[in-house]
This record gives structure tokens, C-alpha cells and sequence, in this order.
């Protein structure tokens, strides 16, 4: 059972990220169910949520299982791959319009390939992870992932997929992200 912390957040960050992949996966389906005229305020919302989550775990939680598992690098290997991977192709999604003709068949490539990320994660990462931490590390990295996650990038940035290269770009990759994100806003373009 999940344990809540003092502001009733997940405290347990295998919880916490699993229920971040499920937002995912249901993000995805409202992208891809939603009216043109809705789609790209949802994808907006995707590309947020694919933004801050892959840099709270590249940030969290690879660098404790690279620490905490025997084969950690190995394993943090293969996931940064598959992330370098994703924000390459979540990149190029991203500058595309929802109505052109090659979105969907796009995001239906990057649905395939984020989903199948979350489910190694899930596999290989995860469950490891809460085998080798004890409850207050893994409720001191559900605070750290939510710490990252409100300083991190809202948009995809390739290349950038470990902790060191976070904090050095990551602050003002966040800030232009987040400044682009408030002018799209205010001038009622959340899409494109």
C-alpha cells in the first residue's frame, strides 16, 4: 500500500513514477482520441509531462541505480538510450502541427517507443531499486523527483539525458521552455 507523506503526496518514487507512466499512457490515448481542435493542447500537455518526467528520473533516479544495483550502469545505460531515443523523436513531433498529415503516424512511433521505455523501466529499473532502498530513500527520492520535476524543461532537449548535463543546461533550458510556454499562453497559442 502506498504510504502519503505529510501533504499527501506518494512518498514511495517507484509508486510515484509508475503512476506518472499510467498519465502517460492516458495522455497518449487523449492525443490521439481528440478532436483537431483539441489535439494540440493535449499533446502540449504530453510533451510537458514527457519533459519534466524524463529529467526527474535522468536526474533521481538513474543515478541511485547505477549506485544501487549491480549491474546499475548497465541498466541506466540502456534507459538513456531509449530516452535519447524518445526526445529525438518527441522533438520532431514537436515542431510538427497536429494537422499535418505525418502527426499521427508519428505519435503513434513515439507512443510505441515511450511505452516500451516505461514498461523496461518498470522491469528492469523499478523493482530493483525498491529491493535495494529502504523506505526513507525511497520517499526522500519521491520528494527529489517532484523537486526536479518543478525545475525541469517543459519541452524535449536531445542530447541532454544525464544528471550532470541537466544541471548544466537544465535551469535555463527551463527557463526559456517555461517563458515560451507562458508567451504561447497568454497569446492563446498553447499549440505549436
Amino acid at each position: 500500500m502506498p504510504h502519503l507523506d505529510e501533504t499527501g503526496e506518494n512518498d514511495d518514487v517507484v509508486t510515484l513514477l509508475t503512476q506518472q507512466h499510467n498519465h502517460i499512457r492516458d495522455l497518449f490515448a487523449e492525443v490521439e482520441n481528440a478532436t483537431s481542435d483539441d489535439r494540440a493542447e493535449t499533446f502540449r500537455r504530453l510533451v510537458r509531462l514527457l519533459a519534466v518526467h524524463e529529467t526527474a528520473e535522468e536526474e533521481v533516479v538513474h543515478p541511485a541505480a547505477r549506485r544501487l544495483l549491480p549491474d546499475g550502469a548497465q541498466v541506466v545505460d540502456d534507459r538513456l538510450e531509449e530516452e535519447r531515443a524518445a526526445k529525438e523523436k518527441l522533438s520532431r513531433l514537436d515542431d510538427m502541427s497536429p494537422e499535418d498529415a505525418g502527426f499521427m503516424p508519428a505519435l503513434r512511433e513515439l507512443r510505441a517507443d515511450v511505452l516500451q521505455h516505461a514498461a523496461s523501466e518498470e522491469q528492469y529499473e523499478f523493482p530493483r531499486i525498491r529491493e535495494n532502498a529502504d523506505a526513507q530513500q525511497l520517499a526522500r527520492m519521491a520528494t527529489a523527483v517532484r523537486a526536479a520535476e518543478a525545475m525541469a524543461p517543459t519541452r524535449p532537449h536531445p542530447g541532454v539525458e544525464t544528471a550532470a548535463e541537466n544541471i548544466a543546461v537544465g535551469p535555463m533550458a527551463a527557463l526559456v521552455d517555461r517563458t515560451r510556454d507562458a508567451v504561447r499562453k497568454a497569446m492563446g497559442k498553447d499549440s505549436t
